[in-house]
């Protein structure tokens, strides 16, 4: 692995690293084709697809009972260990909990806002080449802890439930588990079928079909965001372990083939240990090929720019999902960075701690999305709405305000509407 000069990076290569792309536009009309199926056949065409993508004949797709058994049977330091994330991701979610709340603001004129929480949503977990149960954490628990009354998870189908997937499922206090998978199961959850329960919103990560599905369903149903493959971004000075931020990068890139993981630093002897460390060390993981992969990716890097501003700004620019600052002075770097899904800071801090532990959630917004939006949180499964009171006085007050600017907007009957409350006058 060779580091690069940011100064001396080409339109293509810039392109490659900022403008990342999910590939979703690739799939769009293949994923517009089993929507439409899931639509209109239901659980048929969700068995279908069962057998054709996930090779598994699929008898119960409503799979709730397994996950109740498996968190009773998995062994005792796994449950711990799920215990011990979700108790932290509660608390963490718990503590964003809004409040309702209403204040006068001038005499006679009340206003305020309350919240309350979706009635009934649905999160994906991922299956495939890795199990996921920390993506379940991620999803249910946040919906519990806003009061969704109804959630169901959809997972992929297999010969055998992972069945620490289900163990969390359980945990977390799902309702429904559904053996359903890819652009199928997003479809399902948006539109309901004969066993799945359709859904207000649905949230969680996934493949390039999960996303481009997500896409399909948006307006007749509410989604979190559209995620791309995993991110990272180191950001490292000459204080740095180069070792450390080695293994960061190897376990990012361990995502997926498709994963961006990027280190930038000012100092060029850093840069140079970093690829040492991650070429020393990508045979010794059980991954290999995925990492290596990922790391040959255009959007993947490491690189040298010429001062600590102009990493800085490479960062910014990038808006990654994964931030992790490892510099001398960590807070006075963060302050200068605004767009990141989640930040990590100092050399003890890794993302594999985020992903599964500290409490913060870990589905988060890629492909610069980081610049406009968060990552999934309580707020994502709560609608606000606004409380106005009024008395006479107050109306009077605003009485001139709101009927000039509705005769300036031809909407003589809005201007009639305060004025029939002063009709005796």
């Amino acid at each position: 692995m060779d580091y690069e000069a940011v100064a001396e990076l080409g339109p293509e290569r810039r392109r490659a690293l900022f403008e990342r792309d999910a590939g979703v536009d690739a799939v769009r009309s293949d994923v517009r084709d089993i929507v439409g199926r899931v639509r209109e056949e239901g659980d048929v065409a969700l068995r279908q697809f069962a057998s054709e993508f996930d090779d598994v004949e699929v008898g119960n797709l409503d799979v709730t009972d397994a996950a109740e058994r498996a968190y009773d049977e998995v062994d005792e330091a796994t449950r711990e260990a799920i215990e011990d994330a979700a108790a932290n991701v509660r608390e963490f979610h718990e503590a964003q909990l809004p409040e309702d709340w209403r204040r006068e603001f001038s005499e006679g004129r009340e206003l305020g806002r309350r919240f309350r929480p979706l009635e009934r949503v649905g999160v994906y977990v991922p299956g495939g080449t890795a199990a996921y149960p920390s993506s379940v954490l991620m999803g249910v628990i946040p919906a519990r802890v806003a009061g969704v009354e109804q959630v169901a998870v959809a997972t992929p189908p297999a010969e055998e439930l992972n069945p620490v997937t289900l163990a969390a499922i359980h945990a977390a206090g799902a309702d429904r588990v559904y053996a359903a998978g890819g652009a199928q199961a997003v479809a399902a959850l948006a539109y309901g079928t004969e066993t799945v329960n359709r859904v207000q919103k649905v949230v969680g990560p996934g493949n390039k079909w999960v996303t481009a599905a997500k896409a399909e369903v948006r307006g007749d149903v509410e989604i979190d965001f559209l995620a791309g493959p995993s991110e990272l971004l180191v950001v490292a000075d000459d204080t740095a372990d180069p070792g450390f931020v080695a293994a960061d990068l190897l376990a990012q890139a361990e995502h997926d083939p498709n994963a961006s993981v990027v280190a930038v630093t000012d100092d060029e002897d850093t840069a140079a240990a970093i690829c040492e460390a991650v070429d020393a060390r990508i045979d010794d993981r059980a991954r290999a090929d995925t990492i290596r992969a990922a790391l040959e990716s255009d959007a993947s890097g490491v690189f040298v720019a010429r001062s600590m501003s102009e990493a800085v700004l490479f960062a910014e620019e990038y808006a990654a999902e994964h931030l992790s600052i490892q510099t001398a002075d960590d807070e006075a770097i963060l302050d200068r960075i605004d767009s990141a899904g989640s930040v990590f800071l100092g050399p003890y801090a890794p993302v594999a701690a985020g992903d599964y532990a500290t409490g913060t959630n870990h589905v988060l917004p890629t492909n610069g999305l980081a610049k406009v939006t968060g990552g999934l949180s309580v707020d994502t499964f709560v609608r606000s709405t606004t409380v106005q009171r009024l008395d006479r006085d107050a109306l009077a007050d605003l009485r001139e305000t709101v009927t000039t600017l509705a005769d300036a907007e031809g909407l003589e009957g809005h201007a009639a509407s305060v004025d029939a409350r002063f009709t005796e006058e």
